[in-house]
């Protein structure tokens, strides 16, 4: 018997495992696979060379300094030194290194597009520090959030208006419009006026984090968090096995069975509660109720390992300079319109758009010293609007056909081709990996692929949520995945917050 078993060990298990035992309770997390960590894991993906990846995730932005202080995580973040670079031709935008306004001026032939940047996003800074902070406390009212916000323009543009009208009322200038509507679509299948509102949503997310919206490198990379939580939760008394999947769970509100499978058979533990680290269609099936609407996930990841990176055909912007920020492809705001309507036909996009950056550039400690000596770089590349139902009939040919077209459309904007640059592993294959929406379903059991379980939400109560978010029809029974309100990304405000509701009912 158990206070309190966690169903899955991906990093929002690990960080209530870790809340729960330092408050006392007896915990015991059950992952089904070989490691915990879920998407915030490293690997070594290519075979015989010693570069530690950040595989499935990143880049850290939600994740609270509460958390880290509360559980005292061994773990740092670093800025990086560019915001963003966005190629055009021969030329290209520039965010960062203090050229945001040369660039600018330069790209769009005056002020007024600089202008309109800063202030949009001086807009967007106030709601990100007065917002971030409510993420781990008990979830406020529409009107209460919107009291929080107290700026009505920019709560009419973030939670009431489709983003793009936003986009277009502010910017003038395509490129500049598309480096913004960006972050509404990563993990978001959607276009800029959608009426569900579901990319602003997702904006919202990409845009508050640490009260500042800044996206930053986790030194050693994901899979250092993963370790430090690890340490937090065993050291405070948690008990953690893997290869244990969990096959269904049974309560009566007061008290639970969660029976697994494990490499000796079946088995079952008792507990009062239970905090299930997986996706709301997971929950369901556990429990052996009716399913939630089907996610569908819509991103190709590409991890790469470089001998250099590539020269640009932008010789006024160092690749360096380029590739530390997030080097956006393909993405003017009319060309993820064209994407997304292609897509939407059931074609792949013509001109894939995606986002890439180098992790070794601001961190080079998961590359193992020789490489570093010798130059090597990484890059992990996003790709948008490829919904997992583009690969159904065949998922390799499909990946084989979107990847190449995807490096092809990087190709128009370097100044020789990233095949060149590749590195080779010990068998002489170059190392690059790809993963479409498919492929996270397998692996990771993410539903459709969709790296947010299901869309987002926006961080206020409704009539279907309890007080944080994370509570289901059972009374002992919560949800602490990415599909809770206020999930989504590398946060473990889901984590957090479950523990907090189970320690006010223990």
């Amino acid at each position: 018997m158990y206070d309190v078993v966690i169903v899955g060990g991906g990093h929002n298990g690990l960080v209530a495992a870790a809340y729960l035992a330092r408050a006392g309770r007896s915990v015991l997390v059950l992952e089904r696979r070989a490691t915990v960590g879920g998407a915030a894991v490293s690997a070594r993906p290519f075979a015989g060379v010693d570069a530690r990846l950040s595989q499935f995730s990143y880049l850290v932005s939600l994740l609270p300094d509460k958390i880290v202080n509360d559980l005292g995580l061994s773990f740092r973040v670093r800025k990086r030194t560019v915001s963003s670079y966005t190629p055009t031709g021969d030329s290209g935008l520039l965010v960062g290194r203090g050229r945001t306004r040369e660039s600018f001026e330069a790209l769009t032939g005056g002020t007024r597009e600089y202008a309109a940047w800063e202030e949009f996003y001086g807009r967007i800074r106030g709601v990100a520090s007065r917002m971030f902070p409510t993420l781990t406390e008990p979830l406020l009212s529409r009107e209460g959030l919107r009291t929080v916000v107290d700026d009505e323009a920019a709560w009419r543009m973030l939670f009431e208006e489709p983003i793009g009208a936003a986009i277009e009322q502010q910017f003038s200038h395509d490129l500049v419009r598309g480096v913004v509507l960006t972050d509404a679509l990563i993990g978001t299948f959607a276009d800029a006026h959608d009426p569900s509102l579901v990319q602003n949503r997702c904006f919202l997310y990409h845009v508050i984090g640490g009260g500042t919206g800044d996206w930053d490198v986790p030194v050693g990379g994901m899979g250092s968090l993963t370790g430090a939580l690890v340490t937090a939760a065993r050291s405070a008394g948690a008990k953690i096995e893997t290869r244990r999947e969990v096959t269904g769970i049974e309560t009566d509100g007061t008290h639970a069975v969660v029976a697994f499978r494990s490499d000796d058979g079946e088995h079952n533990v008792a507990c009062r509660q239970v905090l299930v680290n997986a996706s709301p269609q997971a929950l369901s099936a556990l429990l052996g109720e009716p399913a939630p609407e089907a996610a569908e996930g819509a991103q190709l990841k590409v991890n790469m390992l470089l001998r250099r990176l590539p020269r640009l055909r932008d010789r006024s912007v160092n690749p360096n300079e380029a590739f530390a920020g997030t080097f956006h492809v393909s993405e003017g705001y009319d060309q993820l319109e064209v994407a997304y309507q292609q897509a939407m036909s059931g074609r792949l996009p013509s001109a894939p758009p995606s986002e890439i950056y180098c992790h070794s550039l601001t961190d080079s400690s998961i590359l193992a010293p020789e490489l570093v000596a010798q130059g090597y770089q990484t890059l992990t590349l996003f790709g948008l609007h490829t919904p997992a139902r583009l690969f159904a009939a065949d998922n390799e040919a499909v990946r084989s056909e979107l990847l190449a077209a995807t490096l092809a459309e990087l190709d128009s904007h370097l100044a020789e081709p990233i095949a060149s640059c590749l590195a080779f592993d010990e068998d002489g294959a170059p190392c690059i990996e790809a993963k479409t929406p498919l492929d996270l379903e397998h692996e990771l059991q993410l539903p459709g692929g969709h790296i947010f379980h299901r869309d987002l939400s926006f961080p206020y109560a409704s009539e279907s949520t309890g007080p944080w978010g994370v509570e289901t029809t059972h009374a002992n029974v919560f949800l602490c995945g990415a599909g809770a309100v206020r999930g989504g990304g590398v946060s473990g405000v889901p984590g957090h917050n479950a523990a907090m509701a189970a320690l006010s009912l223990l």
